[in-house]
């Protein structure tokens, strides 16, 4: 068997370090470390902890050494748009902010208007949300720590600075960050001028499968142990691992975000995609990922996150045997409602917005889950149906991979209501695609269809048919607003 690589995985929930062995016919991933990710409040700013996350990287790369594993590479992949700041000397200026936090607010119509809508679309082609790294840069423009600041960092090449001293951006998380040109393959340095921000902070571009640098810290591999740049935004990651073959597939990453869309070969930025708001994010081998956030299991997990603060049950498995006992389609909402962004009462708001639809509120845990997993079923229908309908594509398979592949209730009421098959799996998609994706780079698999030939014989995936009645979900979408 050829050498394992190890996979460094930063979700917005959980950090996760992986070894992989990758061979003709075998593709088996073993845990090193898991912990979870919680961010930090402080002065009334929401901040990732990033040296709790760094520190879990490293006891990950120290138990494979303590393991005897002969680490071939190791690659680093997290969620996008956070970043931090590092000063002339490569020091980090400040923990980076949460995408969450409510700092973009008082920037966003501002820095909307300088640039302009479409200007901003047609440039870069990703959709526009208050989160992405263009309107944070913008709330931090005329801050001391940006005026300190030699260098920004996306989170995993953050973490790659900090394993091998090499500074860098990998271009699929680059481009989520709305100052990446769709056109010249570069920053897009025009918004970057016309929006103030100074231009020496952007660092050299890398693409998947480029090297990064050489390990340089103590955590017991070989020093010379290469770093592999990967589809380093989780959510290109997840997609190498997408076991499809052809191109009339739908894919979903749900996780605390349910990224939906379809994989293209070019951007499309149309009049009609930008109106529906349709992001065209950099994939792995040079694709794009044309598809639209739905706020995904946060709403969920917010809510278990409540129940647990007040002492309620918050057991998982036994609330969705419940949820899935609850009359379909109770009350539902619209989960991509702007107050369901940021951390907070989640049930609470649930039933604020269905007292605004005149609905009757969810009254128990199970009721409130049933009512979150219908919706964001309503939100996948949504994506889908936009994303088949703008790209002209035929889809004939929707694809759920990630953590909310497990959640059985919810792949069967997506697969209900966009009235196609799901094939739900693997769980660990990210971390499957970050460790292909080094493998390659070692020569081990071919292409992007051998990969996921590989996937597809060797993960284990469920498929759910659609039932139920294409007229109910309709009806529930309208009562919400949703198409």
């Amino acid at each position: 068997m050829n050498r394992p690589v190890v996979a460094v995985d930063l979700g917005a929930s959980s950090a996760r370090v992986l070894c992989g062995h990758v061979a003709a016919d075998t593709l088996e991933l073993t845990e090193l470390h898991r912990v979870a990710n919680d961010p930090v409040t402080i002065c009334g700013t929401l901040h990732w902890d990033i040296l709790a996350l760094y520190s879990a990287v490293l006891t990950g790369l120290r138990t494979a050494a303590r393991k005897g594993i002969d680490v071939a590479s190791v690659g680093v992949d997290s969620w996008a748009v956070d970043y931090g700041l590092l000063d002339a000397d490569g020091v980090l200026l400040g923990n980076p902010v949460h995408y969450r936090d409510s700092r973009t607010d008082r920037v966003f119509d501002d820095a909307l208007a300088t640039v302009g809508a479409d200007r901003l679309y047609q440039s870069t082609g990703i959709q526009i949300m208050s989160i992405n790294t263009i309107f944070q840069l913008v709330a931090a423009r005329d801050t001391a720590q940006m005026a300190a600041a030699k260098t920004l960092l996306l989170i995993p090449d953050l973490i790659g600075y900090w394993l091998t001293g090499t500074m860098g951006a990998e271009l699929t998380n680059a481009s989520t960050t709305q100052l990446f040109d769709l056109d010249t393959q570069d920053w897009a340095y025009d918004l970057i001028d016309t929006l103030g921000l100074p231009r020496h902070i952007f660092p050299p571009l890398w693409a998947p499968g480029d090297l990064v640098g050489e390990l340089t810290v103590d955590c017991g591999l070989s020093p010379g142990t290469p770093v592999t740049a990967v589809g380093s935004h989780d959510t290109a990651s997840a997609v190498v691992a997408v076991p499809a073959s052809g191109e009339e597939f739908g894919y979903i990453s749900c996780g605390t975000w349910s990224l939906v869309g379809v994989e293209l070969d070019a951007p499309v930025r149309s009049t009609a995609g930008r109106a529906a708001n349709f992001t065209n994010e950099r994939g792995v081998d040079g694709t794009i990922r044309y598809l639209r956030n739905v706020m995904g299991l946060w709403l969920l997990q917010e809510s278990l996150r409540v129940w647990r603060e007040n002492g309620l049950d918050t057991d998982l498995a036994e609330l969705l045997a419940k949820a899935a006992r609850e009359p379909a389609f109770g009350a539902v909402v619209d989960p991509n409602a702007p107050e369901f962004l940021p951390p907070g009462d989640m049930p609470a708001r649930i039933a604020d917005a269905c007292r605004r639809t005149g609905q009757t509120p969810p009254q128990t845990p199970p009721a409130v889950v049933r009512c979150i997993l219908d919706s964001l079923a309503l939100g996948h229908r949504e994506v889908i149906r936009l994303a088949a309908e703008l790209t002209g594509r035929d889809l004939d398979t929707v694809h759920i991979v990630g953590g909310g592949s497990r959640n059985e209730l919810l792949c069967q009421l997506t697969a209900d209501a966009c009235g196609l098959p799901v094939v739900a799996g693997p769980v660990e998609a990210t971390a499957i695609g970050n460790v292909l994706v080094q493998a390659r780079s070692l020569g081990v698999v071919g292409d992007l269809a051998d990969m996921r030939r590989l996937v597809g014989a060797t993960q284990e995936v469920r498929r759910y048919e659609p039932s139920g009645r294409a007229a109910d979900w309709a009806a529930a979408a309208a009562r919400v607003g949703l198409n």
